[in-house]
């Protein structure tokens, strides 16, 4: 069994918990996710099964989409809804909708990120929400997200009882991107303390939410014998990056992992680039590293889906 599983992940459970599952539900070790999605947190999750397993890498490098709201008038230690309260503020003059969207908007391009302490980022070894769980502070590395777009997709919720206001939003953004600091981020641009209280995943690369299963239907259709109709052949996932189809004589020269001159492919494509032959991706290549004239197979090389050639 191989190829990329759109799973639908649920409310309740880890990424690390739907793959325990499906290797008992499609009987195969040999199965890995392409990106974390945190408990709280339900949607998109493609699932690599089997040699699918060698594109893993590249599939988390791809964009996201998610649908969530944001709510201001506090803050958590999780930056979610799920954490404890950390400071509280009465939202008295409600933001209006220009206010909001003008803040929105400027947040859109590249931006710096200060990831969370309940994250697994690593500091020193350990990572990040092991220091929060046990008391302890650390700097924490400022990262670069690009933020695609940035919009608010309801109009504004006032909760005059608990003192707060919420809107829904729609982000489109690059890899890393943390959504729960996004909301934080825009709270303090905004005058107050504020969290991400809802948030869905609705595109991982170009997987979208009606490509998915859940894990009760996954097991339906192994039960019916029909999950390999579910399985997208691994160059799904290989969409975002360049590609090069090869002839039978390139291809004698890639099945020996051979370093290739520069110029083999176009010099418009963008690094790297999949080889493909007869629509099938049997390598990655990219910018030899002490070679720049050269290309060398990464260490994805044998790249094969059903049949190509076999390492």
């Amino acid at each position: 069994m191989e190829g990329i599983l759109p799973l639908w992940k649920e409310r309740g459970m880890t990424s690390h918990d739907c793959v325990f599952k499906l290797r008992k539900i499609l009987k195969t070790k040999k199965i890995g996710h392409t990106g974390t999605l945190d408990p709280d947190v339900d949607g998109v999750l493609p699932i690599c099964v089997g040699k699918a397993t060698k594109v893993v890498e590249y599939m988390m490098e791809t964009g996201k989409g998610y649908i969530g709201e944001i709510t201001l008038g506090y803050s958590t230690t999780t930056e979610d809804r799920s954490g404890e309260i950390v400071e509280q503020v009465k939202v008295e003059r409600i933001p209006t909708l220009e206010a909001v969207d003008a803040a929105m908007k400027e947040m859109e391009g590249k931006i710096t990120q200060v990831p969370p302490m309940y994250s697994a980022v690593k500091v020193n070894g350990r990572k990040l929400y092991e220091y929060a769980r046990a008391g302890e502070t650390v700097e924490r590395p400022v990262r670069i997200a690009d933020i695609k777009s940035f919009k608010r997709t309801s109009d504004i919720l006032v909760d005059e009882e608990q003192g707060t206001v919420s809107w829904k939003f729609e982000v489109a953004c690059g890899k890393g991107t943390y959504v729960r600091t996004l909301a934080v981020d825009l709270g303090a641009k905004m005058g107050y303390p504020a969290h991400m209280s809802d948030l869905t995943r609705i595109l991982s690369g170009t997987f979208k939410a009606s490509d998915c299963l859940t894990l009760a239907q996954v097991a339906e259709k192994m039960e019916q014998q029909e999950i390999e109709e579910a399985l997208f052949p691994l160059e799904f996932g290989l969409k975002e990056l360049a590609s090069f189809d090869i002839d039978e004589v390139l291809l004698d020269k890639v099945k020996n992992g051979s370093v290739l001159p520069l110029d083999t492919v176009p010099k418009e494509l963008s690094m790297p680039v999949v080889f493909t032959y007869l629509q099938k991706a049997v390598s990655i290549y990219a910018i030899h590293p002490q070679k720049k004239d050269f290309l060398n197979p990464s260490k994805f090389y044998g790249i094969i889906y059903r049949g190509v050639f076999t390492l």
